[in-house]
């Protein structure tokens, strides 16, 4: 069995394996190379590639996995949450919640809009450890997103303040400032590795620019909201 078939297996079974890609010698190049294999697969079974997500923007979540690199991955269609709805974190192995911006991109990988937005990350990772080459083959540990309401571009914007809240409590505070100094420069950072990599951006894809603080668990029945600044919120609820 390849590591994109490891990993695809745990997904779907909801069984944490060790750390294989490290393990097999990868470094992040052949990571990547897995990565692909692993989110083909994904669309072979009829899943549609809606957009893209950074990882490890922030120093809070490059220390909280112990890493120290921006990544990328890839957004598929069965990943897309409604803002407000509810998720079963049954399909899960150990998911986690944390909040983001969100841009929506044209042909030219250029912002069209922005928007609060919650990703649910979820490693396929015993006990949630990986290595860099680990979490890159496991597309960034993507499981699930939600997208809040899209916002015209400002002209320039201050960073803005963001909460975490989890059953109306503030768990996480943070400021996009966290998202590469200022989480516009996410824009310009995915459109370069996905050319390096021979990705085509497509008109009307998400962009996850990455985590404005570090990610909490993602519990049955909790309520999760987003609030950025001048943006608005994003919300899911976990089916209990």
């Amino acid at each position: 069995m390849t590591l994109a078939e490891q990993l695809d297996q745990a997904e779907r079974t909801r069984t944490a394996i060790p750390q294989v890609v490290s393990r097999s010698g990868a470094d992040a190049d052949a990571a990547y190379r897995i990565q692909e294999a692993l989110v083909a697969r994904r669309v072979s079974r009829g899943e549609r590639l809606v957009g893209l997500k950074l990882g490890l923007t922030s120093r809070a979540k490059m220390a909280q996995v112990g890493v120290d690199q921006v990544i990328w991955g890839r957004l598929t269609d069965a990943m897309r949450i409604d803002d407000g709805g509810t998720v079963d974190t049954g399909r899960y192995i150990h998911p986690r919640v944390e909040p983001e911006v969100a841009f929506r991109l044209d042909a030219t990988g250029a912002a069209t809009a922005v928007a609060p937005a919650l990703e649910v990350i979820d490693s396929r990772y015993a006990d949630f450890k990986f290595t860099l080459p680990d979490v890159i083959a496991d597309n960034t540990s993507a499981a699930g997103f939600v997208i809040g309401a899209w916002q015209p571009l400002p002209p320039g914007v201050d960073n803005l303040g963001v909460l975490l809240e989890v059953d109306g409590r503030v768990v996480q505070i943070g400021s996009t400032a966290a998202i590469l100094g200022d989480p516009r420069r996410a824009v310009t950072a995915a459109a370069t590795l996905a050319a390096s990599a021979g990705v085509p951006v497509e008109d009307g894809w998400v962009l996850l620019a990455g985590a404005a603080t570090a990610a909490v668990p993602l519990t049955p029945g909790a309520h999760v909201r987003a609030v950025v600044e001048g943006l608005g919120t994003a919300a899911l609820r976990a089916a209990s």
